[in-house]
C-alpha cells in the first residue's frame, strides 16, 4: 500500500518516493505520496514528478484504481519512470491549498447548517453541501456572515483516529448521508475543528480556519422536495 504521508503533513510541498509499477495505460504507483487522490468529493492533486535522469512528468491528476491504489495520471506521450526508480513528487501548491481552504470552509458550512448532508463537491475556487433540509427558508447572507465569523474565529484543526467500533457506537459523528467514512481497516481518521465541528473526512485541511479567508454563499438552488443545494466561493 502506498503511505499517504498527506494524512500526517498536508503542507509537504514535496516528497521523494520510488516507483512500485507503471500499469498498462501509464499510471504511475509509488510506494509513498503527498499527492491526494480523487475521493469524498475533493479532486485528486496535480503537479509534476521528477524523475531520476529522465527528467519532468507532468501528472495531470491523481485517482485511486479498481484495486484501491493510488494511481499518479500522467498525460499521454510523457517519460514514464520505470519500476525501482527514485523520484521528486512536487505538487501544484496553488491548487492543493485552494482545495484544502475550501474543504475545510465546507466542513464549517455543515456546522453552520445542522442539516444532514446528501453530497458535496470541492473546486479551488468554489464548492457546495447538498442538505437534507424540509423548508427552504434559507437567508444568504446569514449563512455567509455566520460562516466568515466562524472562520475568522482562529479556530484550529487537527485530526485524531477512533477504532471502527468507537465510530459504530457514535453514529451522529457522520454528517454525509450517502458517502459513509471508509471502515474496515480497524480505524477511521476525525477532524476536528475545535469548538466547532467533529467528523470522519479522509481529506486535506488547513491547520487554522484563519487561513481559509473570506467567504460568501454565492447561491441557494432547490434540487428536490428536501434537497438545498448551497454553493460557497471564495472572496
Amino acid at each position: 500500500m502506498t503511505d499517504l504521508v498527506f494524512r500526517d503533513d498536508a503542507y509537504l510541498r514535496e516528497c521523494e518516493a520510488r516507483v512500485v509499477n507503471v500499469n498498462d495505460r501509464g499510471g504511475i504507483i509509488l510506494d509513498r505520496t503527498n499527492f491526494y487522490a480523487t475521493s469524498g468529493g475533493q479532486p485528486g492533486d496535480c503537479g509534476e514528478i521528477e524523475i531520476d535522469g529522465l527528467g519532468r512528468c507532468q501528472i495531470a491528476t491523481t485517482v485511486y484504481d479498481s484495486d484501491k491504489k493510488i494511481v499518479h495520471v500522467a498525460p499521454e506521450g510523457s517519460p514514464l519512470p520505470q519500476p525501482g526508480s527514485s523520484v521528486l513528487c512536487k505538487l501544484n501548491w496553488d491548487v492543493r491549498f485552494a482545495h484544502m481552504r475550501m474543504h475545510t470552509a465546507l466542513h464549517l458550512l455543515s456546522a453552520v447548517l445542522s442539516y444532514p448532508v446528501t453530497g458535496g463537491q470541492i473546486g479551488a475556487d468554489r464548492g457546495r453541501l447538498d442538505f437534507d433540509i424540509p423548508d427552504a427558508g434559507l437567508d444568504k447572507l446569514e449563512i455567509g456572515e455566520e460562516l466568515n465569523r466562524l472562520i475568522q474565529g482562529n479556530h484550529e484543526v487537527t485530526q485524531q483516529w477512533i477504532l471502527d467500533e468507537e465510530l459504530a457506537a457514535n453514529p451522529e459523528l457522520v454528517k454525509t448521508m450517502a458517502v459513509k467514512p471508509p471502515m474496515g481497516t480497524g480505524k477511521v481518521r476525525l477532524i476536528e475543528i475545535k469548538d466547532c465541528d467533529l467528523q470522519p473526512c479522509g481529506g486535506t485541511h488547513v491547520a487554522n480556519t484563519a487561513e481559509i479567508g473570506e467567504v460568501y454563499i454565492a447561491k441557494i438552488e432547490k434540487k428536490g422536495g428536501k434537497n438545498r443545494r448551497v454553493r460557497l466561493a471564495f472572496r
